[in-house]
C-alpha cells in the first residue's frame, strides 16, 4: 500500500474523530495517520492497524496478518521483544521479507489493511454518536443506559481504539479482584520488588499503578491507553495517589512485549474505586483475576467474570490463600464453576496459604507458576497475539450487542420529550379553544359589559326605532352613538376587562392542566422541578425576591406568568385598535355613510365587537332576547342599516379572525414556558438512527 492510500485512510478516520468531537479519538487518528503511512515497507509480521484484518468468515472477527505466523504482533524480527523490530538487522529482514512478497499476498495484504482501517473509521463513527447521544430525562432505565454510554466510550477510549491503531504494543495485564484478595501482593511478588503499596486498611489501592519494562516506557507515558488518566513515574511504591492518576513503574523483571497494571477493588465500598476498577479491567488484553479461598464464590467477582465471558476477554484466575488441605477441592470446585460459565479455558492458579516475608510479599516458589506464564507469554508472539485478536474480537462483538439496546434508551427519551410536549400544547390548546368559544357564545356579554352595552344603546329604544321609518334611522344612530363619548369608553372599558378576565382564567386553567399531566409522570416532575429551581435562583439573586414573578407563584409553571396580565392587557386593546380601523376602513369605501361615521365610529366598533362576541348564538329566543344575545342582534342591525348584510358579515369573520390570531399569539407565549425548561433538555429524535447505523457499519467490518 503505497503512502497516498495508507494517508487517505488515516485521513478518513480523522474526519470521523473531528465528528466525534473527542481529543481521544483524535489522537487515535493520529496513530492511524502515522501507522498508515509507511504500511508499504512494513514486514508483515510487524503491527499495524492493517494487521486489525477482519476475518470475513466469522470466527475471528479481528486477526493480525502474519507472514508466516497468524498474528504476530511486535516482532517483525522474530526476536521475541517490540524493541528488537528497530534494530538494523530486524529492519533488513523486514525488507527483504517484504520484498519476496508475492503480487498475491501484497494484494491480500492491501485487503488486510483496508478492512482494518474501515473498522477504525467505523468504530469511531460510532463513537462520534455515542458521545453526542444525550439521556436528559428521567425515563425508566435512563440511569442503566448512563452507565452503558460512559462503558462504551470508555472502552472504544481505553481500549478498542488504541489497541487496533496500534497492535505492536504491550500485551495489557490487569490484576484485579475483591477487597483483600491480595492483588497488590501479587503483583509485587511476581515482580520481585515493592511497586504497590499493600494496604493494611481498607479500602486501599486507590490509584492504578502499571509495572512495565524500561525499554517499553514510551507505549504508556503518553495517553495511547487509558487518555483520561494523569501519568506520574516514581521508584517508589504507588498506589496511594489520588485517584484518577496512573503511576508508571519501570521494573528489568518484567518481560518486554508486557505490561502489568494492579487496579482498585471491584467491591470497593468507594464508589470512585469500583468505577475506576471496572474501567481498567475494560482496558485490559488480559484479566489476571484474583479471588480468595474464601471468597471465590461470591456474586460480585462473578459478575465482572461473566461480562468477561460474555465479550469473549482473555482471563486468568488466581485462587489466593487456599487452605493446603482443601486447595485441591477449591480449586476443582472453581475449576467447574469457570467452566459452567463460559470461561473453561482460562488457566487457573492457586496460592497455598503462607506466610508473606518482611516486605509483605509472598515467597517466590508460591508464584512461580504465573510468573513462568507471563514470562512464556510475553516470548511467544502467537500466544501474544492470539490473547489480543481474542479480546479484541469480543470487545467489538460487545460493542455492536450493546449498541441497539442503547439505541432503544435513547429514542425512549426522544418519545417522552415529544409526549411531554405533547401534552403541554393539548392543555393550550384546549385553552385557546375554550376562550373562542367564550368568544362567539355570549360568554363576554354578561354582567357589566351587558349593563353598560345596554345603557348605552336603550335596546328597546332602538329596536322600535330600527323597525320604523329607515329614513329616520340615520338621526338616531347618530344621537344614540355618535354623541356619547363618555358612554363609548364606559362600554369599551367594560369590554377590554371582561375580555381580558376571560384570558386570564383560561391562561391559568391551560397551565394548571400542564402542570398537572407533568406531574403524573416522573420526567415531568423532574422538568417541574428544575424550572422552580431556576426561578428559585432567579428570584434570589434580585433584590426584591421576585425575579421572574416567582413571588406567589406568578412565574411557576403551574400558574400563568408573570407577565401575561400586561400581555392580555395589550392584547385587547390592540384587538378594539383593529376593529375600529375596519369599521373606518368599511365606511371610506361608502359616502353615503361618511356623515355617520363621522360622529359614530366608536358606537359602531362596539357594536360590532358585540356581535362578534355573541357571533354563535344563533337566533335569540325568549330570555334570550333581553340579554347578551339580545342585545347582539340590536348591534347588527345597526351595523346592516349602515354598511349592508353581506359587508357586516365579512367584518365580523375579520373581526373574530384577528382575535382568534391574537389570542393564540398570547397563549403560545405561555405555552413558550414549558417549552423552555424542555429545551434546557434536549433530546436529538434521529440519534437512536444515526447509533443503529453506526452499530450496523462497525458489524459490517466484522
Amino acid at each position: 500500500m503505497d503512502d497516498a492510500a495508507g494517508n487517505d485512510s488515516a485521513g478518513a478516520a480523522e474526519e470521523e474523530a473531528e465528528a466525534a468531537g473527542s481529543a481521544e479519538a483524535t489522537g487515535a487518528a493520529d496513530g492511524a495517520e502515522a501507522a498508515g503511512a509507511g504500511m508499504a515497507a512494513d514486514d508483515a509480521g510487524e503491527g499495524s492497524p492493517a494487521d486489525a484484518a477482519v476475518d470475513g468468515s466469522g470466527d475471528e472477527s479481528v486477526e493480525v496478518a502474519g507472514d508466516g505466523a497468524d498474528g504476530v504482533a511486535a516482532e517483525g524480527s522474530g526476536e521475541g521483544s517490540a524493541g528488537d523490530a528497530a534494530d538494523d538487522a530486524g529492519e533488513g529482514e523486514a525488507e527483504d521479507s517484504a520484498e519476496e512478497l508475492t503480487a498475491e499476498q501484497l494484494a491480500e495484504r492491501l485487503v488486510a489493511e483496508q478492512a482494518a482501517m474501515a473498522l477504525i473509521t467505523a468504530l469511531m463513527k460510532l463513537r462520534g454518536v455515542l458521545a453526542g447521544s444525550q439521556l436528559p430525562l428521567e425515563v425508566v432505565g435512563a440511569d442503566e443506559a448512563r452507565q452503558q454510554q460512559k462503558a462504551m466510550l470508555d472502552q472504544l477510549d481505553d481500549y478498542l481504539l488504541p489497541r487496533l491503531v496500534q497492535l505492536e504494543a504491550p500485551i495489557l495485564a490487569v490484576v484485579g479482584g475483591s477487597t483483600g484478595a491480595g492483588k497488590s501482593t501479587l503483583v509485587n511478588t511476581v515482580i520481585g520488588k515493592v511497586v504497590s503499596e499493600p494496604g493494611v486498611l481498607r479500602p486501599t489501592t486507590r490509584s492504578p499503578v502499571l509495572i512495565h519494562h524500561p525499554a517499553d516506557a514510551d507505549w504508556f507515558v503518553g495517553d495511547r491507553v487509558l487518555p483520561g488518566m494523569a501519568r506520574t513515574s516514581s521508584d517508589e511504591p504507588g498506589g496511594m495517589e489520588d485517584a484518577g492518576q496512573l503511576r508508571l513503574v519501570a521494573a528489568d523483571s518484567v518481560p518486554r512485549g508486557l505490561a502489568i497494571l494492579d487496579a482498585p477493588d471491584i467491591d470497593s465500598v468507594v464508589e470512585a474505586n469500583r468505577d475506576l476498577a471496572t474501567q481498567l479491567l475494560a482496558a485490559a488484553d488480559l484479566w489476571l483475576f484474583v479471588t480468595t479461598a474464601a471468597r471465590y464464590s461470591d456474586a460480585v467477582p462473578w459478575e465482572f467474570l461473566q461480562s468477561a465471558s460474555d465479550r469473549s476477554t482473555a482471563v486468568a484466575v488466581v485462587l489466593d490463600r487456599a487452605p493446603s488441605e482443601t486447595i485441591d477441592d477449591i480449586t476443582g470446585h472453581l475449576a467447574q464453576m469457570l467452566l459452567e460459565r463460559g470461561l473453561g479455558d482460562s488457566p487457573l492458579f492457586s496460592i497455598q496459604e503462607t506466610v508473606v516475608d518482611g516486605n509483605g510479599m509472598l515467597p517466590q516458589s508460591s508464584v512461580a507458576s504465573i510468573k513462568d506464564w507471563l514470562v512464556d507469554l510475553a516470548a511467544d508472539a502467537e500466544a501474544r497475539a492470539s490473547v489480543v485478536r481474542r479480546t479484541l474480537q469480543g470487545a467489538v462483538s460487545a460493542m455492536v450487542k450493546k449498541a441497539p439496546p442503547f439505541a432503544a434508551a435513547v429514542r425512549a427519551q426522544a418519545e417522552t420529550a415529544v409526549e411531554l410536549r405533547t401534552s403541554v400544547e393539548s392543555a393550550y390548546d384546549q385553552g385557546v379553544k375554550d376562550i373562542a368559544k367564550a368568544c362567539q357564545d355570549g360568554t363576554v356579554l354578561r354582567g357589566e359589559v351587558l349593563a353598560r352595552w345596554q345603557e348605552f344603546v336603550g335596546t328597546g329604544e332602538l329596536l322600535k326605532g330600527l323597525q320604523s321609518n329607515a329614513g329616520r334611522l340615520r338621526d338616531r344612530l347618530k344621537n344614540s352613538l355618535g354623541n356619547k363619548p363618555a358612554e363609548t369608553r364606559d362600554v369599551s372599558d367594560a369590554i377590554q376587562s371582561g375580555l381580558e378576565s376571560l384570558l386570564r382564567e383560561h391562561a391559568a386553567a391551560a397551565a394548571e392542566r400542564a402542570e398537572k399531566v407533568w406531574q403524573a409522570t416522573a420526567p415531568g416532575r423532574q422538568l417541574l422541578a428544575t424550572s422552580e429551581a431556576n426561578l428559585a435562583g432567579a428570584a434570589s439573586s434580585a433584590d426584591g425576591g421576585s425575579a421572574n414573578g416567582a413571588e406567589g407563584n406568578g412565574g411557576w409553571l403551574g400558574a400563568m406568568s408573570a407577565e401575561f396580565p400586561a400581555a392580555s392587557s395589550r392584547t385587547v386593546r390592540d384587538w378594539q385598535t383593529f376593529v375600529l380601523d375596519l369599521v373606518r376602513k368599511e365606511g371610506a369605501d361608502k359616502k353615503s355613510t361618511a356623515r355617520i361615521l363621522e360622529y359614530g365610529v366608536n358606537g359602531l366598533g362596539l357594536s360590532l365587537m358585540v356581535v362578534v362576541f355573541a357571533s354563535g348564538t344563533g337566533i335569540p329566543k325568549g330570555a334570550q332576547v333581553s340579554a347578551g344575545a339580545g342585545s347582539a342582534v340590536v348591534g347588527r342591525r345597526l351595523l346592516e342599516a349602515v354598511f349592508g348584510d353581506k359587508a357586516v358579515q365579512g367584518m365580523v369573520d375579520r373581526a373574530r379572525e384577528d382575535l382568534d390570531g391574537k389570542v393564540h399569539a398570547l397563549m403560545d407565549a405561555e405555552f413558550a414556558r414549558y417549552l423552555a425548561v424542555l429545551d434546557q433538555h434536549p433530546v436529538d429524535a434521529e440519534t437512536a438512527r444515526q447509533l443503529t447505523e453506526a452499530a450496523r457499519a462497525v458489524e459490517d467490518c466484522t
